[in-house]
């Protein structure tokens, strides 16, 4: 499994000299499986460069979008996705339980008047929004497993497993309050337990939060005590703050990096930044 990150900002778009190297697209995560098979998590304002490069590819013709939720920051790049415009793509849309009519309106409705000049029956592509197993789908040789977000208005995240490697996205997830249909801590460590890649909402620094509890994001000091509960091997700290610049983001990685050594911890913590691509194979 090959995951490469095409966002990884939260709230807002971010673009400027001060975030350039984490990047200031909003989440999009390509996943290809061991077969070929692509799997994307999100349309931000990143997807719209994904695009750009799967139109490079002659002989891809159909992917899975799986979107988390329908805020407009995890939808907004949607409008600018090439393929969609494209008849030879198959999109196959997902969500988590129950998703099908929430997600298809929330596509639809960001482009229509007096929103966006392009009307979503412009596009070309073939959308196939049919759900299967709302608990658990296969999808070649992966299994996708959703879990309620901690979130205002719902959302789910996702467990990819494909063999023995195992990768669980959750973007927009408040661990210190409990919100809509979500988890508390415990919850989400049993969920993500042993995961070899666990990318996680990480927005808020403790001082921050004070004043932004029960906006659906996390404090970076909760986000590593998840990690650490559930064992997962590596934590990539996702949706950066659009007022956190790359020298603030620097210094919450080392806040953490210091944290684990001084608990003696082999868990490797990282900051999520665009154009990273990692790997996860298990034997």
């Amino acid at each position: 499994m090959q995951i490469t990150i095409w966002g990884c900002r939260g709230s807002i778009p971010a673009p400027g000299s001060q975030t350039v190297r984490y990047g200031g697209n909003t989440t999009c995560v390509e996943v290809r499986l061991a077969d070929g098979t692509l799997l994307i998590l999100d349309a931000g304002s990143g997807i719209r460069v994904l695009g750009q490069a799967l139109a490079r590819e002659p002989a891809l013709t159909e992917f899975y979008l799986f979107l988390t939720h329908a805020h407009w920051d995890h939808l907004l790049g949607f409008p600018f996705f090439a393929p969609a415009y494209n008849s030879r793509y198959t999109i196959h849309v997902r969500g988590g339980p129950n998703a099908k009519e929430y997600l298809q309106r929330g596509l639809q409705q960001q482009m229509t008047p007096p929103y966006f000049p392009v009307p979503f029956n412009a596009m070309q592509a073939r959308f196939d929004f049919t759900v299967g197993n709302p608990q658990r789908q296969t999808i070649g040789r992966a299994e996708v497993i959703p879990v309620p977000l901690s979130h205002p208005n719902g959302g789910y995240g996702f467990m990819i497993n494909e063999g023995a490697a195992s990768f669980v996205f959750l973007p927009d997830n408040e661990l210190d309050l409990r919100l809509e249909d979500g988890l508390d801590l415990a919850g989400y460590a049993a969920f993500c337990q042993g995961a070899d890649l666990l990318l996680h909402d990480a927005q808020y620094t403790d001082e921050t939060y004070q004043t932004r509890q029960g906006w659906g994001h996390s404090r970076i000091s909760s986000t590593l005590a998840l990690a650490q509960q559930a064992g997962v091997r590596q934590l990539g700290l996702f949706h950066h703050d659009p007022d956190a610049d790359d020298g603030q983001i620097d210094t919450l990685t080392a806040w953490c990096e210091a944290n684990l050594r001084q608990a003696g911890s082999p868990l490797r913590c990282f900051a999520a930044q665009e154009g990273m691509t990692l790997t996860l194979a298990r034997s």
